[in-house]
């Protein structure tokens, strides 16, 4: 199904952590737009990124966003969706990997196990307000894996 968006698509609107490789199986007359953003700032701000979206899409292209991972695991996929729903724009999601998943697996590192952890808890460590805003004692608790997202400004913190 990605691939066959990649080749429907007029406009590919597309974060910095997407590969070469991956945008390279485009239509080639399709127009790629970086609207990525990094820890140093934002190279565009999320409010143009709707606003490129609709243009595009009222202009009758067809327009595919473009994400590293997966978009509804701290990438504003929610956002992004609930700014198309409320425009109207229809649109299709096609589920990328989580990096918590695909990194562990990579690594051979089970995040579940029956003999030593019963849940998961996805975290960011890039919090709008701050990192003392986390219930730590109940991430403290044993028989539980936890990945943070982000993590590396707020390593002290996390330790």
């Amino acid at each position: 199904n990605a691939l066959r968006a990649l080749n429907e698509a007029d406009i590919i609107l597309y974060d910095r952590l997407v590969s070469d490789t991956v945008l390279q199986m485009a239509r080639r007359d399709a127009e790629q737009i970086e609207v990525g953003k990094s820890a140093t700032g934002h190279s565009v701000r999320q409010e143009d990124i709707h606003t490129l979206m609709l243009q595009h899409a009222h202009a009758g292209q067809r327009v595919v966003r473009l994400k590293g991972g997966d978009p509804f695991v701290f990438g504003r996929g929610g956002e992004e969706l609930e700014f198309l729903r409320t425009h109207g724009i229809p649109y299709e999601v096609i589920p990328g990997i989580t990096a918590a998943l695909a990194c562990a697996a990579y690594a051979g590192i089970p995040l579940t196990h029956r003999d030593h952890a019963q849940s998961l808890c996805l975290i960011t460590a890039h919090c709008q307000s701050s990192l003392d805003t986390l219930d730590w004692a109940a991430l403290a608790q044993e028989r539980q894996t936890l990945t943070f997202y982000m993590g590396v400004a707020g390593l002290p913190t996390i330790q």
